[in-house]
């Protein structure tokens, strides 16, 4: 009987946080801010068309406000009593996200700031030595201090108003197929989540963190990998090292990986939609296929020597000759 008693208070763990979800009153977006950022395509774009109509008041965030992604969200406001606003945000720039901030602060409804969705993102492929040191700059620019630009700018409001914070992370967090550059920063930025959740429970301010498998195929986050554009970057070193067969074998792998993506983007969406409304949001939100949720397992829990051979053996067909 006692030997049971780890599983059940298990079981009990898991079901604890479903059963206050149920009995928990729905959140009422109406009078409530958000702002995302990357809506110029793919999540962060059907994320705020989701919270409009969920009746959010909406602050959507384009790197292009002069793009096709932002006049598509603009139409939408169009017919929305002003309550999704298209904005010029590079998260990159300070300027840009304190601009962010004064706009939001200058049409803040009446509930309130309630959320912010670091939704933007952008992606690679190569190998380590393929990559420049400026290319690693720009993506940790992007991928990891983007996110934590906008999240300083904004704790002040979320506390006050004890909001929610959602980060896109990955899958990719946990292993690397050829994009060790996203890796990377993904892996930074669940650490950097990890931290904040812990330090903002006492505010009231929930943090989750979004965890998509492959999604190639409903985003503009990664588009078909040319092989040749790959060879004409690299340097005289790395060409003395690699080939031009080598580099095409390596791209077709990852092409292949890309077109077996899921074009369903609006299961990731769902899960942040979650994020932003559930009485009991998760920490973690992983929307995977279950061949990928195996491999975080395996990756999880497994020595490192277990996953470098499961990696290995995917990538045992590309040769270098």
């Amino acid at each position: 009987m006692w030997a049971a008693a780890p599983l059940l208070l298990l079981l009990l763990l898991l079901l604890l946080p479903r059963l206050r979800r149920r009995g928990a009153a729905g959140l009422e977006p109406a009078g409530r801010a958000v702002l995302i950022t990357g809506c110029d395509s793919g999540f962060g774009h059907l994320l705020a068309l989701r919270l409009h109509r969920l009746g959010f008041t909406v602050f959507a965030g384009c790197l292009c406000p002069g793009g096709d992604g932002a006049r598509r969200l603009q139409r939408e406001a169009a017919a929305g009593a002003g309550r999704l606003r298209v904005l010029r945000l590079d998260v990159t720039r300070a300027r840009d996200v304190m601009a962010a901030k004064e706009l939001v602060l200058s049409h803040l409804p009446e509930r309130g700031f309630w959320g912010l969705v670091n939704n933007a993102g952008i992606s690679t492929f190569g190998e380590t030595g393929w990559l420049s040191m400026e290319k690693y700059e720009k993506f940790a620019d992007v991928n990891l201090l983007g996110s934590i630009r906008t999240t300083l700018a904004f704790l002040p409001l979320l506390r006050k108003y004890k909001g929610r914070i959602v980060f896109m992370s990955s899958i990719i967090a946990y292993f690397s197929l050829g994009n060790g550059i996203y890796s990377m920063t993904k892996a930074a930025i669940e650490k950097f989540c990890d931290a904040l959740r812990l330090e903002m429970k006492k505010f009231g301010v929930r943090v989750c963190i979004i965890q998509p498998g492959n999604y190639a195929r409903s985003t503009k986050i990664q588009p078909p990998v040319s092989a040749e554009e790959i060879w004409n970057e690299l340097s005289e070193e790395e060409k003395a090292v690699y080939n031009k067969e080598y580099v095409q074998e390596r791209a077709n792998f990852f092409n292949h990986i890309l077109s077996e993506g899921s074009t369903n983007g609006n299961e990731v969406v769902d899960a942040m939609v979650d994020a932003l409304t559930s009485p009991s949001p998760k920490a973690r939100y992983m929307v995977a296929k279950l061949k990928e949720k195996v491999l975080v397992f395996v990756c999880a829990l497994f020595p490192t020597v277990v996953m470098d051979y499961v990696l290995s053996y995917a990538l045992s067909k590309v040769k270098l000759a």
